[in-house]
């Protein structure tokens, strides 16, 4: 995985790079997904936003995180229908789910060997694999 120490300033440099217009919000909710190194959901999100500047609506994060997405800046983990996190490493990985304790983690994607994919139906070509490693302590 590769970090970076981010800051706001850099946070802009970013958005623009991804073709968005870097408001105040945005760069803020951008900060926060990039400056923990941490796989967050929409609530986490809006909860570290808020906590610098109580102005962000839901909706705004939802919206925000939606663009970041289609700019292919993040990238959405699905760990189960009601737990979606935002993930700001958007190079190839895999990830540990912790059912226990809700935690997200990588796993490079060298660990794990994949073999065997069916073949596609005409016409589509594979943009991509996601396994999610479901754990929780033994015993």
């Amino acid at each position: 995985m590769r970090t970076t120490d981010y800051t706001r300033d850099n946070m802009v440099e970013l958005l623009r790079r991804h073709g968005i217009n870097p408001t105040h919000q945005r760069i803020e909710i951008a900060y926060a997904l990039f400056s923990n190194h941490e796989h967050l959901c929409a609530d986490q999100v809006m909860s570290i936003t808020n906590a610098r500047h109580s102005e962000t609506s839901k909706a705004t994060v939802y919206n925000t995180l939606n663009l970041f997405l289609d700019k292919k800046m993040i990238r959405e983990v699905i760990v189960d229908p009601s737990k979606v996190f935002y993930d700001p490493n958007t190079f190839p990985h895999h990830h540990f789910y912790n059912t226990a304790t809700g935690e997200l983690t990588d796993i490079d994607v060298e660990d794990i060997g994949l073999t065997g994919l069916p073949q596609l139906p005409p016409g589509l070509v594979t943009e991509g694999v996601d396994i999610i490693v479901r754990v929780r302590p033994s015993a």
